[in-house]
């Protein structure tokens, strides 16, 4: 039993709702599914922990898509350079590499993870893993499948941070979703965010290819006003289609396309800085017994994937076609099927409707609990947005929780 504020979920938005609500002076404790708590976090920065970036606030806001506005809030009371202050606090500095992502200045997830956790300890906060959130009693209190049987939870005040649907095997399934359902909450399904997308390759490209990264390449697509956009960066191409940071930055857009009309339609340039003039000239010259391969490899500097991705999309009058082949290196037309399945993605979007909370993350339709991170309806591109937004939405929920648990000790 407690009597404080209870906290479902031990990700990064329900961590930093607990340090939120425990500063506030109120009895925490965090209930976890898995056997120890953010490990999707560590996952996140197995590869060097991209905390968050550096962009000012304006083109900060505008990564959040639709949902700015509503996450901006949050950021106007923790935003990027608030986290690398509490990082710092934990002795954890940070820096800012070259593409404006900001790290920890050892790259790793671990020790913030171990020092954050030593003081949340040490601020009275009490965790509980292998406790599967399982919805309400009757009487409101909840529910938690444990190691020694089912067990019920009471708080003055619930803060619920259950994550969205990706990487469930770290936690994250989205069988929340039903529950908040039965309870009247206004929620929209979950999809994949920052996801890969099918592409029907032949089984001849697929087998040589996958696995190849596809770099660099310029991304030419259309948003939902039909205005042509482009982005430079990298991707890899997969067995089924095509992945990596590239693909993800514009996932959203794309998974509405296919949504809409049954598929989405890229380009990509596999050749930038070099103009689709200078290409057909360069390629118009005389082969002199040289093979196709080491004409596009000397004269536009394409070899691999790139090759192959052209002899995919162009049948043999192309290839040999000067103007046609020229054409297609700078703007290489894809198709793309559907989204990767909802369990393979980064990230989720849909959720909890924000016309479903309060301001301070409280549920309208259940007074006393709140919510927290990706379980929200917002979607980011990686590059530490999606951490902060996190965060930020953490500390709003635990500080409103705390609000609401000493107005009722007190009543």
């Amino acid at each position: 039993m407690s009597d404080g504020v209870v906290i479902v979920g031990g990700g990064p938005a329900g961590l930093m709702a607990a340090e939120a609500a425990a500063s506030r002076g109120v009895r925490v404790d965090v209930y976890e599914r898995m056997g120890s708590v953010g490990r999707k976090f560590l996952l996140a920065g197995k590869g060097g922990l991209n905390l968050t970036h550096s962009d000012p606030r304006g083109r900060f806001d505008a990564r959040y898509g639709a949902r700015q506005a509503e996450v901006g809030r949050w950021l106007d009371a923790f935003d990027a350079d608030a986290l690398r202050g509490w990082a710092a606090a934990l002795g954890v500095e940070t820096f800012v590499g070259s593409s404006g992502r900001v790290f920890p200045s050892d790259l790793k997830a671990a020790p913030l993870l171990r020092a954050w956790l030593r003081r949340l300890r040490a601020g009275g906060v009490a965790f509980h893993v292998h406790h599967r959130w399982l919805g309400w009693h009757a009487d409101g209190a909840l529910r938690f499948a444990a190691p020694a049987g089912e067990v019920a939870v009471s708080g003055a005040a619930t803060v619920l941070a259950l994550g969205g649907g990706s990487w469930p095997v770290l936690g994250s399934d989205g069988a929340w979703l039903p529950l908040l359902r039965a309870r009247g909450v206004a929620t929209a399904d979950l999809a994949p965010a920052n996801c890969g997308f099918d592409v029907d390759w032949s089984t001849h490209f697929a087998e040589r290819h996958a696995g190849a990264p596809l770099k660099p390449v310029t991304v030419f697509w259309r948003d939902a006003d039909d205005v042509e956009q482009h982005l430079q960066g990298e991707c890899v191409v997969t067995a089924g289609g095509i992945e990596g940071s590239l693909i993800y930055a514009i996932s959203a857009t794309l998974r509405e396309q296919v949504a809409a009309h049954g598929h989405a339609r890229i380009a990509l340039d596999l050749a930038p800085g070099r103009s689709e003039e200078r290409l057909a000239r360069d390629l118009a010259r005389p082969r002199n017994g040289r093979s196709l391969a080491e004409l596009l490899r000397r004269q536009a500097g394409i070899g691999g994937v790139k090759a192959g991705l052209l002899r995919e999309c162009l049948d043999a009058a192309g290839l040999a076609d000067p103007q046609r082949l020229a054409a297609a290196i700078k703007r290489l037309p894809i198709v793309l099927r559907r989204p990767r399945p909802l369990a393979e993605a980064i990230s989720t979007a849909g959720g909890v409707r924000f016309d479903a909370l309060r301001e301070d993350l409280m549920l309208s339709a259940l007074p006393g609990t709140f919510c927290a991170g990706e379980m929200i309806d917002w979607e980011a591109p990686t590059g530490g947005y999606l951490l902060t937004a996190s965060f930020a939405s953490g500390r709003i929920a635990g500080a409103g929780a705390a609000d609401w648990a000493q107005v009722r000790e007190r009543a």
